[in-house]
């Protein structure tokens, strides 16, 4: 049985606004909407899919749009940031400029651990930054999205490092290295680079210990959670009886549908998941198509009815069409 953590499987964020983060997700930076769905916990709430062409794990960045929900504060404890993975360094130069074009705030070209990045933020000042993969060994990427007017050698085509901020640092160290079996790779100041598995950006965490700041506070333009990938649902039964021996608060299993879960409180405020790498979003929708329409999991089908009285209506059926 493959146990073994792979990398990044996921990151799930809270936008004021699934209408802005759908055009600010295709049309800018060039991401597939691979599902438009709803929060399955929450019927009123929508939950979409940004990834590459094909909606393969480790691509994707998912949000929630919860109704009513504050703007969320910065600060510690929180996951704080994601990363983008992009083919070279000359990638960032290409962003610089269509974040000019787009009036889009962001940071300079700066290197932390050996790689070049370019911090930027959106509506909500959810904070990403895009990494060169120049320099990386390890998980590969992804596959460009098709239909963007984004050149593919220039393409999002992938998670890189999710950041972690934490008060207790040798709380987070020792769930990450003695839990799930990540290696502290490297440190700089404040940022402590972790990595798994087969490595690389696909497979890093960066925890940034800072007990100076105020605790973050949730709320749209905050990150929710983080997934971590799995091989298959005989591998995340493994891990949930690990994470229930070592007594971290937890769902259990959870079943997605387009993937399996578990959840757990790896520390104060900061939730992980544990998914399947399959069987993945194209199974109840063509490749052609996925995105376009409302899809719910069968076990939500007879509520459709309700949900569709529940969401207000948001038109993505041009998800397919050129950018």
């Amino acid at each position: 049985m493959d146990t073994q953590i792979r990398g990044i499987h996921h990151v799930t964020a809270m936008t004021s606004s699934a209408e802005k983060i759908y055009r600010f997700f295709t049309d800018l930076l060039g991401l597939r909407l691979i599902k438009k769905t709803v929060n399955q916990d929450d019927i009123e709430t929508y939950h979409l899919f940004f990834a590459d062409d094909l909606g393969s794990a480790g691509t994707d960045m998912t949000f929630f749009d919860f109704p009513g929900i504050p703007k969320g504060s910065k600060g510690t404890n929180a996951i704080s940031r994601t990363s983008f993975r992009v083919k070279n360094d000359a990638s960032l130069m290409y962003w610089i400029e269509r974040f000019n074009e787009h009036h889009i705030d962001h940071g300079e070209i700066q290197e932390r651990f050996g790689k070049k990045y370019l911090e930027f933020e959106d509506f909500d000042q959810q904070q990403y930054q895009l990494i060169s993969d120049e320099n990386n060994q390890g998980v590969p990427s992804g596959t460009p999205w098709q239909k963007t007017d984004v050149p593919a050698e220039h393409a999002l085509t992938g998670l890189g490092p999710v950041f972690v901020t934490v008060a207790d640092f040798e709380h987070m160290q020792r769930v990450l290295v003695e839990v799930l079996g990540f290696n502290l790779i490297d440190a700089q100041g404040h940022f402590h680079l972790f990595e798994v598995g087969d490595g690389g950006n696909g497979a890093s965490i960066i925890v940034e210990h800072r007990d100076d700041l105020p605790e973050a506070q949730e709320g749209f333009g905050n990150v929710h959670h983080l997934a971590l990938r799995v091989a298959d649902q005989e591998a995340l039964r493994f891990w949930i009886e690990k994470i229930n021996r070592l007594q971290f608060p937890n769902s259990g299993f959870v079943e997605r549908f387009y993937f399996k879960s578990d959840y757990f409180r790896a520390a104060p405020h900061i939730l992980f998941e544990l998914a399947t790498d399959g069987p993945g979003f194209l199974q109840d929708e063509t490749y052609e198509a996925s995105g376009e329409k409302l899809s719910l999991p069968p076990f939500l089908e007879s509520k459709r009815t309700e949900i569709e009285e529940f969401v207000r209506p948001f038109d993505t059926s041009d998800a397919n069409k050129p950018r």
